[in-house]
């Protein structure tokens, strides 16, 4: 009970990763708001946070900075997930993702740094920032080279969490993590990622597709090892301030897709031509060297992709039999 009787604020709580930590926090004991304006396309939804959890919602956005000045205030740690994360829709809206994953944070964090001086600040930043990897695994020394404005917004933002703790405005900590997936993920929000379409699929039993060959690598990381993550970092002393998270298997889209096909039953998925709008942003291989966050917390990745899958998938299914039932 790391966090018990610690006030704690999620942006973004209402969201695939924030509700998932916001519920795990709740059941350590700690006092747990969360902020979300529910802006189409991000993923958030009021169902995510159960009113018997006694979490506090917020309806705001965190721009909305004169709103959330109590809450700034009281909170001991801060966890900062709120933004978009469809590297798409910043091609097609930039200045959408501008406001949503720049502008914003920069006014939160100012009035952090006002109201709250020196609060640790977990922000969840994304693998996105490296772009086209040089060499892999990717670790924290790999050029910052992002192909979409979603990963530009992202690490102008990641910088404002770590100037700001170098002039002592706020003790923040930064966490690039790979493609995470599980429970609460967004089944209706475009652009999601790979996972979260794979899910919605394996829950409707309908064949899943990989684009091009598949030999694609990637490291997923169940939410739960995430959320575990956040949970290190929120109390963690280092004089280091940015870490990459990713998962505990290297896979390639092909056997993800297998893996994933198995566990829901359904037949083996087909190889169909790359769409050219995902070709144009896509990074090729892609897996996170988490040696330094290890090393510095005791952290590791704990579930398989198939163990994680087969939890999302019960979640899935049951989660429809309730609505069906509430209807």
């Amino acid at each position: 009970m790391r966090y018990k009787n610690c006030r704690v604020l999620v942006t973004g709580g209402l969201g695939f990763i924030g509700s998932n930590l916001a519920l795990q926090l709740a059941a350590e004991g700690a006092e747990v708001t969360v902020v979300d304006p529910c802006v189409p396309g991000c993923g958030g939804d009021p169902a995510n946070i159960p009113a018997s959890s006694g979490i506090q919602v917020v309806y705001a956005n965190i721009g909305q900075v004169q709103r959330l000045r109590d809450h700034i205030m009281n909170a001991d740690v801060i966890f900062n997930i709120a933004g978009e994360i469809s590297h798409i829709q910043s091609m097609l809206n930039p200045e959408r993702d501008l406001d949503l994953n720049t502008r914003d944070h920069l006014r939160f964090l100012e009035a952090c740094r006002e109201w709250r001086p020196g609060v640790r600040v977990v922000y969840a930043s994304t693998r996105q920032v490296f772009g086209v990897p040089e060499y892999l695994p990717v670790d924290e020394q790999h050029p910052v080279n992002p192909v979409d404005y979603n990963g530009v917004h992202k690490y102008a933002a990641s910088q404002y969490h770590l100037m700001l703790s170098r002039k002592g405005g706020l003790d923040a900590i930064v966490l690039r993590l790979t493609n995470v997936y599980g429970p609460r993920m967004s089944f209706t929000a475009m652009n999601q990622g790979f996972l979260s379409v794979f899910l919605k699929r394996m829950a409707e039993g309908l064949p899943l597709a990989v684009y091009g060959d598949g030999e694609q690598l990637r490291d997923p990381l169940y939410v739960s090892d995430c959320v575990s993550a956040f949970l290190h970092a929120g109390l963690m002393e280092s004089s280091v301030r940015a870490f990459n998270v990713g998962g505990g298997e290297v896979l390639s889209l092909r056997q993800i897709a297998a893996i994933s096909a198995g566990v829901a039953g359904l037949p083996e998925p087909k190889r169909v031509p790359f769409p050219a709008e995902r070709q144009a942003i896509d990074i090729g291989s892609y897996y996170t060297d988490s040696t330094l966050f290890r090393a510095t917390t005791g952290w590791a990745p704990q579930v398989s992709l198939e163990q994680g899958m087969r939890e999302a998938l019960a979640y899935y299914v049951r989660h429809r039999a309730v609505a069906g039932a509430a209807r």
